[in-house]
Order: C-alpha cells, then structure tokens, then sequence
C-alpha cells in the first residue's frame, strides 16, 4: 500500500469500512512491519479486519485462536511422535543411539502449528492473526515476546527459526483481562470502538445490498440508539456490527420494509445473546422506535 487512502480504497473493495484513524494505524504497521493489537468490545469488526486485510495482500491467513490453557505445542509446534518412533525401529539395526537421535529430531518430523507456519511462509508471506489473546494465559504471553519482537522463535532441538518473510501480524483483545505490558511494547495499539451512524450505515448498506435505503438507514438508527445512553445502561453487552449485519439481513429474509415493535421483539435474539438483554429490550422498543428529537 502506497497511502492510508489507497489502503482504505482496498479494503473498502474488499467489503471493509475501516475510519482513518483505524487505517492509520494498519498502514503503519505495514510499513514499520510490528505486530498490531486491536482491543475493543466483541464484534466491532477486529477479526473481519485481519480476513480483509489478507485479502487485499494477498497473503494466506492464518488463525490462531486463544483460550484458556493454550499449549505452545498448539501455537508453535509439536513432534510427529508416531513417525519418529517408525524411523527408529527401522533405524535400530543399522546405527548408534546418538545417530538416531540426531535423525528423527529433524524438520520433516515437525507438525506445524500457526506460529511456526507463519515465520516460514514464503513470499508473499502470511497475516497471522492471533485472536482473543486476552483469554490465553500469561505463560503464552511471555511465550510470545520472542515472535512479537523479533519475529522468530526458538526450537530446543533445532535452535533458532527467523521469519522468511515478516507475517503481517494481527493481535485481538476483547479486554476481559489486561495484557502485560512487555507484550504491549512490542505492538502497535488501537481501540477499535462502535461505528459511528455514518459508518454503520455504510458497512449495512455494502454488506446488505439487498436492504433498501430506508431500511438500512433505520437499522442503523435504532442500533445507535441502543448503544447511546441512557438505553446502553439496560443491557449486559450492546449489539456489534456483526449483530446490525445479521439482523439487516434477517429483516431482508422476512421481507421487512421498516421497523416496528413487532418485528423487533420478533427478531431480537439476533441482536442480543443474552435473555436478560432480550427481556430488557421489550419495554423500551416503543422509545427506541421514535424519531430523535431535532437539535
């Protein structure tokens, strides 16, 4: 990418309405070729940034999903123990202990995981996304430091593997828990925060064709309203992007021409997740649904 401009034309191409600042902070991870952590709240688009984005490079994707308990040899590596155990009972007869030793710890007998695939992806390269390493624990953090700074990773039996190419590197945080510091250092950092109107409408109307103007227009309202106060203050977790994509096109599979409080009592499961917040929303659809009074 050539500009923050070009970069946003191309990611716009790919169905993603990034903000500047957002595209910013991309662009610069290109250039200056540093991990970027994203954290925000669930759905405001960080992963579909990561699937776009490789899109746009053209670079494989690959995913490497936290959770708690996270093992490295899930993250990095593992050894094909049922291969290794074949090669030395063949290898028995014919050579010395160290000898064999030497021959099964070899590459062939790695099964790769993200992190290593990554590192040794040819040109173009990867965009490996880390996703929700808030729910890893700290050990793999520390893990990481040695990737995130200098994009490479230590292999006991091998020694040191160094990116062929540098993975355009993508870190996610929904912020259930802090991350440590040292892992902060070696990123570049953005908070990713709901859409504004204009924004929102954008991303329905690109991903919803089929919705009319109308229609899309009043989605992106009536989810605004949900998130601004005081109606924020009713529910547990406020409906994402993802959640006004879905919901535009369920409203489009029941052929809905605009919004009233049947439809949305109806349909709001796609919204929210949580039967406290579907039971909150009831009572307030009938304000919600009213036009804002003008400024």
């Amino acid at each position: 990418m050539t500009s923050i401009d070009s970069l946003i034309a191309a990611l716009q191409a790919e169905g993603y309405e990034p903000d500047r600042r957002l595209a910013t902070a991309v662009f610069l991870a290109l250039k200056l070729q540093r991990p970027l952590l994203l954290e925000g709240e669930p759905g405001v688009g960080k992963t579909e940034l990561a699937k776009a984005l490789a899109r746009v490079l053209q670079r494989s994707l690959l995913r490497l999903q936290c959770y708690d308990g996270l093992e490295l040899r899930e993250a990095l590596y593992e050894w094909n123990y049922a291969a290794q155990m074949l090669h030395m009972r063949a290898a028995q007869d014919r050579a010395q202990a160290a000898d064999i030793e030497r021959e099964v710890y070899q590459p062939q007998y790695l099964i790769r995981r993200p992190l290593l695939q990554a590192l040794e992806t040819p040109a173009p390269g990867a965009v490996l996304l880390i996703d929700e390493v808030d729910r890893a624990d700290e050990p793999f953090e520390a893990f990481l430091l040695e990737y995130l700074g200098e994009y490479q990773v230590s292999i006991p039996e091998l020694g040191t593997v160094r990116a062929k190419v540098p993975p355009v590197t993508i870190l996610t945080s929904n912020r259930t828990r802090d991350l440590n510091d040292a892992v902060k250092r070696r990123c570049l950092y953005h908070w990713m925060d709901y859409p504004d109107r204009e924004r929102e409408l954008s991303i329905v109307r690109r991903q919803v064709p089929q919705a009319s103007a109308a229609l899309a227009q009043q989605v992106a309202a009536f989810v605004g309203r949900l998130r601004s106060q005081p109606f924020a203050n009713a529910f547990q977790r406020s409906p994402g992007i993802a959640e006004s994509v879905e919901w535009a096109k369920a409203l489009v599979a029941l052929d809905t021409l605009s919004l009233d409080p049947e439809v949305v009592a109806d349909t709001a499961g796609i919204l929210f997740k949580q039967r406290e917040d579907v039971a909150a929303l009831t009572p307030l659809v009938s304000e919600l649904l009213q036009p804002e009074p003008t400024p």
